[in-house]
């Protein structure tokens, strides 16, 4: 039978089809969309194969070992993986060309460039709503650097997993482009515009401070974004890259976790954890994940530890110029424990005593429960989240009864001046 097609050369836009070339002999298919059904209904038959003979080994086993049930169980869950879940909701997506990113960041100009990180660049822009119709619309755009740390894989993960998710304390992404042309290769990402920038950018200033409350409030709502990755879809979701310079504030400071491109699913039926190469920030990777590339979604209870400590002392996690027993924050608050008098030693002198000592410790407290070397007794986030939110209660009684001691002070003070 002929096929006219044979051979043929395919021009590849979708995020999907990345790599598709290498993969797949070009005789299968003849346009882009027969492509991503052909990847899908593969990877779709794969992970069911994958299922049912796992099934057959356990039940296999179960006959050996004379169990005397009569039920047989899975190896893997039923649940969908993050391309099946984003199969459904990539339509929400918007398909920017690479025109209108240059029109919206007016040719990428480096007085709109807002940050820049492994990826690449970003900026800031105005893009026209859809239709015409509608005020522009702020946002930034992600642009990656051919030349970085992190490439298509990672751009890839983006889409996917923030085309899947749907969460206040998670950034949105709006659209992305994918382009092949005369000037190379075109990865960009589009989100919502976060006016306040980063957690790091107001928690290290030393121009400003952030106030006490607010620091508690940000790691609430953070903490309630990795809550809903790990417990609030059918997946568990791995961030793998909590920071603070990943904690973005909108107009009102309230949080939302961004940057995915590390992002992995996490494990599922009997498996414990995920084996992958150790990659991510230093200082705040956990010690099991840094020793066997073994990642968990403790492993994301542990950077939330270092970053709490962040908000507590007003320190990175590594400083340089500080003396030799001070560079490492993890190892210099060990000195001083949160349950001990030392522990108001170590924190924030910008805050001059505008905090709760109690609530503050018991901040501290719960940030060790973060850093415990066994993975296993870390809380989960969904406890860390009810810890936040007393700590918060007790800080804003505290606050009230100062305030209260304050009134009663100066109206003592003018009796007796009367």
């Amino acid at each position: 039978m002929a096929m006219p097609w044979k051979g043929c050369y395919i021009y590849i836009t979708r995020p999907e089809l990345l790599n598709v070339r290498n993969r797949f002999p070009v005789f299968f298919i003849r346009t882009e969309n027969e492509v991503f059904l052909f990847l899908l209904q593969r990877q779709i038959k794969e992970q069911e194969e994958g299922i049912r003979l796992c099934s057959r080994i356990k039940e296999a086993k179960q006959i050996e070992e004379n169990s005397g049930s009569s039920q047989t169980s899975r190896s893997f869950s039923s649940s969908r993986t993050i391309p099946e879940l984003y199969k459904e909701k990539q339509r929400n997506l918007r398909v920017f060309s690479l025109e209108e990113l240059e029109d919206a960041t007016d040719g990428f100009n480096r007085k709109l460039k807002i940050g820049e990180g492994g990826f690449g660049s970003v900026y800031k822009g105005t893009i026209r709503p859809l239709a015409g119709r509608g005020d522009p619309l702020v946002v930034a755009v992600k642009r990656l650097n051919t030349q970085g740390l992190q490439g298509h894989k990672e751009w890839l993960a983006e889409v996917q997993f923030l085309g899947v998710v749907d969460h206040p304390n998670l950034v949105k992404l709006l659209g992305y482009c994918s382009a092949d042309g005369e000037r190379g290769i075109q990865r960009l990402l589009v989100y919502e515009f976060m006016p306040n920038r980063s957690l790091e950018d107001h928690l290290f200033n030393k121009t400003s401070t952030l106030p006490w409350k607010t620091r508690l409030e940000i790691m609430l709502g953070a903490a309630q974004g990795l809550a809903y990755l790990h417990e609030g879809l059918e997946v568990k979701v791995i961030y793998r890259d909590f920071k603070s310079s990943n904690v973005l504030l909108d107009e009102g400071f309230r949080p939302k976790l961004s940057d995915f491109g590390l992002a992995r699913e996490g494990p599922t039926g009997d498996r414990t954890h995920v084996s992958t190469t150790v990659v991510g920030t230093y200082g705040y990777a956990a010690p099991e994940y840094i020793d066997t590339g073994h990642l968990t979604i403790q492993s994301d209870v542990w950077t939330f530890g270092v970053v709490l400590y962040e908000i507590i002392t007003g320190r990175r996690t590594v400083e340089r110029n500080r003396p030799t027993s001070e560079q490492k924050l993890l190892e210099w608050v060990k000195h001083f424990p949160p349950d001990s008098k030392r522990f108001s030693m170590i924190i924030d002198p910008q805050l001059q005593n505008n905090y709760s000592f109690s609530a503050a410790q018991n901040v501290g407290k719960l940030a060790q429960s973060c850093l415990k070397k066994n993975a296993k007794e870390r809380p989960t986030m969904s406890q860390v989240v009810e810890s936040l939110n007393q700590a918060i209660q007790e800080s804003q009684e505290g606050s009230n009864g100062a305030k209260k001691a304050a009134t009663s002070s100066s109206r003592t003070g003018r009796r007796r001046s009367n």
